[in-house]
């Protein structure tokens, strides 16, 4: 079958496609490894701040 075999309808080119939409299943963690990566991102918050006035410190000698 070539190109020059295929016969498209003008009539179907104004017609909409059906398409699905599925929703995305939620994301379901447990409260511990919520816990643990909040406590986690404050920790690197917290180590990032300490180390930053550390080198601050250094820098001012």
């Amino acid at each position: 079958m070539t190109a020059e075999d295929t016969a498209y309808d003008d009539d179907d080119l104004d017609e909409a496609d059906i398409v699905e939409w599925y929703e995305a299943r939620p994301i379901a963690v447990s409260t511990a490894v919520a816990t643990g990566s909040i406590i986690g991102a404050f920790a690197l918050g917290v180590l990032t701040a300490v180390g930053a006035l550390a080198l601050l410190g250094y820098m001012d000698d």
